[in-house]
């Protein structure tokens, strides 16, 4: 896990890749360049990255980009994936309108 006096590292400069425009989260339309950029401004756990971009929160939560997006941001960090802490996971939700829940029969 990364603690705080881990922040203090320097991870380098953010260089600019050939493939940063490679789309890694579909659901969000989140880029790789814009996960690292995340990354070298100081989002250094998945939550955070998932907060700020979005990532993750789809329609998929996560199924088909958390993997990539842990493996970028250990690679960004110079670390193992597995050296993260993993997100939180929560269950997707929907808007209700108010008027079903006022009913008692919960359809109109």
């Amino acid at each position: 896990m990364i603690s705080a006096n881990d922040r203090l590292a320097d991870i380098g400069p953010f260089v600019p890749a050939a493939d940063d425009d490679l789309i890694i989260c579909r659901c969000e339309e989140v880029t790789k360049g814009e996960i690292r950029k995340a990354v070298h401004a100081g989002m250094y756990t998945l939550t955070e990255v998932r907060r700020y971009l979005r990532c993750g929160m789809g329609l998929c939560q996560g199924q088909t980009c958390g993997r990539l997006v842990r493996n970028i941001i250990a690679r960004e960090l110079g670390r193992k994936s597995s050296e993260l802490e993993p997100a939180t996971g929560r269950a997707p939700m929907r808007p209700t309108e108010m008027k079903i829940l006022s009913s008692e029969k919960g359809v109109e």
